[in-house]
């Protein structure tokens, strides 16, 4: 099993990623996490206050915040993409999430190919509360199908430009490892999500069945979103949690 480090201020452990996100949290014994999706995407600035008054409502810290889901105009060169990570890692920064220079946020960040938003903002987010005798529960971070933490993404990219049915399987064999791989830091499997959400444009009909299907992915469903990765010439990217309470904010 991968090392995972304790956010104890937070009531979380994470395994740790790069440093604009944690590939994924887990909640500590004595906690849960809960995902709150907002009913239209919130820009950054105003979504980062309403996740605060959230947090102020239920009696956590500042701190509990431990993942999102962000939806972007369109994806982003590697700069934009390296630009707009460090002006989002201000507020983790201003929150006292940093942990010994690691970020421990879990998180995914996708670009609607049908009516975008007009400018980055919150999709929803996850947050820590205290609780006895609840089940584990977890949240995986996105991947596309290149390695994190590389100098760039296009050098690292599984099938680099090639979108057929063979490219495509090859990426998502990629990311499903690496989802597995992500999973087993928390002891957790395909069996035990509650989520899973896919992020293409492409055509995944191919491989549903015979790769998803095999491998227990669609166990609870699969939420196929139609939007891209957040960097230009990823084409597939997938996340996955194990929450037990979900529900919607009213914007």
């Amino acid at each position: 099993m991968t090392k995972t480090v304790d956010m104890a201020a937070g009531g979380y452990a994470f395994m740790p990623g790069v440093s604009q996100y944690s590939c994924g949290v887990g909640a500590l014994p004595g906690f849960t996490i809960e995902r709150v999706r907002f009913s239209e995407v919130v820009p950054m600035r105003q979504g980062f206050a309403k996740i605060a008054d959230i947090l102020k409502a239920a009696g956590r810290p500042l701190q509990a915040f431990c993942a999102c889901e962000l939806r972007s105009p369109a994806p982003f060169t590697e700069q934009g993409f390296k630009a707009f990570n460090e002006t989002y890692v201000e507020t983790l920064l201003d929150w006292n999430i940093i942990t010994d220079g690691l970020n421990p946020i879990a998180r995914s960040n996708v670009c609607p190919k049908l009516a975008p938003p007009a400018e980055p903002g919150f999709h929803a987010f996850c947050f820590t509360r205290p609780a006895s005798g609840t089940e584990s529960s977890f949240v995986v971070s996105g991947s596309g199908e290149s390695a994190e933490g590389k100098a760039n993404y296009r050098d690292h990219t599984v099938r680099l430009g090639d979108t057929s049915p063979e490219g495509m399987l090859e990426k998502a064999k990629w990311v499903l490892n690496e989802m597995e791989r992500r999973m087993s830091a928390f002891g957790g499997d395909w069996q035990q999500t509650t989520g899973v959400q896919l992020y293409t444009v492409q055509d995944i009909y191919p491989f549903l069945e015979s790769e998803l299907g095999r491998r227990g992915v669609l166990r609870n469903g699969l939420t196929w979103h139609f939007n891209r990765p957040p960097v230009v010439d990823l084409e597939y990217e997938m996340d996955c949690r194990r929450i037990h309470v979900e529900r919607v904010a009213m914007v």
